[in-house]
């Protein structure tokens, strides 16, 4: 159990970084580009899980696995469901309850943090 409360908080540190990523290209997307800002959530999103890999890979869970391509590729569908979830509570927060978006943005990605690690743990890097 300390060893999967230690790895979650390597992988908060991770998303920390990942968070970084997508706030940074999601603002430059949407306020400067004029993107949507569902389509600069998504490319904010998908660009911070692949950064997330490979740190993760590396330093989290020291992966050894010789299978790159198949891990990466786990990761990114446990990511694209990740987004959905994402994009969902956003969606909910923003459109349905009129909450301000990066506060819902911000929201999303906590319960999407949480969807990730559980499923990275038993799928992408057991």
């Amino acid at each position: 159990m300390h060893d999967l409360i230690f790895k979650f908080i390597k992988f908060v540190v991770v998303g920390f970084t990942g968070l970084l990523v997508d706030f940074g290209l999601t603002y430059t997307l949407k306020e400067k580009a004029k993107i949507h800002k569902y389509v600069a959530n998504a490319c904010g999103f998908i660009t911070a899980a692949s950064t997330n890999y490979l740190f993760n890979r590396w330093w989290t869970f020291h992966s050894k696995n010789p299978h790159i391509m198949v891990e990466y590729s786990k990761f990114i569908i446990v990511s694209l469901v990740g987004l959905a979830i994402n994009s969902f509570v956003l969606w909910m927060l923003v459109s349905r309850y009129k909450k301000h978006f990066y506060l819902s943005k911000l929201f999303a990605i906590i319960v999407t943090t949480l969807w990730n690690f559980a499923v990275n743990v038993v799928v992408t890097f057991n």
